[in-house]
């Protein structure tokens, strides 16, 4: 019997040496990252023993950009332009794990704001997000690219955003994509969404090609019975380049394993699939070649 317990410990020492925990950067509390983060570490972690996620709060994208060139995350999530603008230096060590999902960016103002239009907002106090979001980096984006100038509030923490609208401190708070936690939460409190009309989505994707045209699919949130066609781009999990293939080949595997299991979960995760990895990514090169291996182990990509 003391023999048999002693092999049983040292099989779970054993094990628990085996695992490879990885530390997931995300953003700050009461963002979309976070509640990303946090459902993509539970499905990888259930898919692959191997592996154990460990998301991590930052201050975003564009810190972990830079966190993860440096070594100091694993693999991080980062945001829209943020991440064109990583994947166009043609020397980033960085790689794409998957896509996330489409960020159409949008503002919501209150039911009873008197503003219609993008351009109503001028002058007025607006929540753009946080330091460090690729969110309020396509904010301002979009309001340099239409010629609208407003009274720009950056937040420490995505969740004081709400407040702020809903006590009258802000007229609109900017946001992007199915499932942002600050739009869930003030269109249930009757928010009502402005989107950029066709000349406005034109002028600014003339301006920045490297955004696209997307849409936010209707009942997405609250009331929100129709199609909001706006402009964003594809957020991704990015790995540094020296992470180790067959880490990565792990990562994709339990990704693609659990795709419906965490689109179950995650109404904004129905985008996150190797699918749409392969279609979303600018060049192939910049998918880890781990991940490339497990696409042309699975069939889904050909030699």
């Amino acid at each position: 019997m003391g023999r048999y317990l002693f092999l049983s410990l040292l099989f779970i020492v054993n094990a628990s040496f085996a695992q490879q925990t990885l530390v997931l950067g995300t953003a700050t509390p009461g963002g979309g990252f976070p509640v990303f983060g946090e459902a993509f570490a539970a499905i990888v972690n259930a898919q692959e023993p191997a592996l154990r996620i460990q998301p991590r709060n930052t201050k975003g994208s564009t810190e972990n950009v830079p966190m993860l060139e440096a070594h100091q995350l694993d693999i991080a999530l980062v945001a829209g332009e943020l991440a064109s603008a990583a994947l166009a230096s043609p020397d980033t060590p960085l790689r794409i794990v998957t896509a996330m999902y489409s960020s159409p960016g949008l503002f919501i103002v209150r039911a009873d704001s008197p503003y219609r239009a993008i351009a109503d907002l001028k002058g007025k106090p607006v929540v753009l997000g946080t330091q460090g979001s690729g969110i309020t980096v396509l904010g301002h984006t979009v309001l340099d690219a239409l010629g609208i100038d407003v009274e720009k509030i950056i937040l420490e923490k995505a969740a004081d955003g709400p407040p702020l609208l809903l006590s009258g401190g802000a007229a609109a708070v900017w946001g992007a994509g199915v499932g942002w936690p600050a739009f869930a939460a003030l269109a249930k409190q009757g928010g009502r969404f402005i989107a950029p009309d066709a000349g406005e989505i034109k002028r600014i994707l003339a301006r920045q090609p490297a955004l696209q045209a997307v849409t936010l699919p209707a009942n997405s949130y609250a009331g929100q019975s129709a199609p909001l066609d706006s402009v964003g781009s594809w957020s991704y999990v990015f790995a540094h380049s020296r992470l180790p293939d067959e880490t990565a080949y792990l990562l994709a595997r339990a990704i693609h394993r659990g795709e419906a299991p965490l689109a179950a979960r995650l109404e904004q995760a129905r985008e996150t699939t190797m699918a749409n990895t392969l279609a979303a990514a600018p060049r192939r090169e910049l998918i880890h070649p781990g991940v490339l291996r497990y696409l042309r182990e699975a069939g889904l990509l050909r030699p």
